[in-house]
């Protein structure tokens, strides 16, 4: 479904993305960790098509995005979903509305065919009774539901998450969690989900790869990670400050 191959990005001589290579099967959920900063929400921007390497090549389906413009990137686009760390809500418009906004600009659905998806979505989410309610009037948890309501309705086969249980305690962001592996149990997508929410993260993934110093240095499943006894993995884990984080 997904596969990066030598993929580099700098950004003013700084080296974010070194040469990194990533393929990630359809169907499959990936936990892509790494320190703040180092790059992961660059390495979604690309496959989303959003920023092109400066080198190598980005391949959804076998087709290669950095040679699409126009009409055939955006009809690439349309596969994916994408959850934003803040959620992105429309701020004027009401949760109803928020969801059905990419269906009203994307399609050409009735309005009774696009209450019906929208309702569905809503309730999948545990939000039918809050339509009506503006992004204000919810907590950080039910945005968060309501975005992802918004990023569902479209049956995206392609879902990329980025930081989406950010500034949440941790039973709402585990509730988060669960709703994103009902998601995932219901559509059957391709799933990046960047986060820092370890070791909770695992249960709803089938692996993890590690991004640190412009490459994936780790991948696999928990299992397999946990038995290399990588130092840098480890040290992610515990979130230990002693010594430095450096790997060889």
């Amino acid at each position: 479904m997904i596969t990066l191959s030598n993929v580099h990005k700098s950004f003013n001589g700084n080296i974010v993305l070194n040469g990194v290579n990533l393929t990630i099967s359809e169907g499959e959920m990936l936990a892509l960790i790494g320190r703040s900063g180092i790059g992961k929400s660059v390495l979604l921007k690309h496959i989303v098509g959003l920023i092109k390497p400066d080198a190598g090549d980005i391949l959804i389906d076998g087709i290669n995005i950095n040679r699409l413009r126009g009409k055939e990137l955006e009809a690439i686009r349309k596969r994916f979903g994408f959850l934003f760390q803040e959620g992105a809500l429309f701020d004027s418009l009401t949760v109803y509305d928020n969801v059905a906004f990419p269906l009203r600009e994307k399609t050409s659905l009735s309005e009774e065919m696009i209450r019906e998806k929208v309702f569905c979505e809503l309730e999948n989410m545990g939000l039918e009774k809050d339509a009506h309610k503006y992004p204000a009037e919810l907590s950080g948890g039910m945005r968060k539901r309501a975005a992802l309501a918004r990023a569902m309705v479209m049956q995206p086969s392609i879902m990329l998450f980025d930081e989406p249980t950010t500034g949440l305690d941790p039973i709402i962001g585990q509730s988060i969690l669960n709703y994103i592996q009902a998601c995932h149990k219901r559509g059957g997508f391709t799933g990046i989900i960047v986060t820092h929410d370890v070791p909770r993260v695992f249960s709803i993934v089938q692996r993890i790869a590690m991004l640190h110093d412009g490459n994936i240095i780790l991948i696999g499943t928990y299992e397999h990670i946990i038995q290399e006894k990588n130092p840098i993995f480890e040290q992610f884990l515990s979130g230990n400050l002693n010594g430095p984080l450096t790997y060889s």
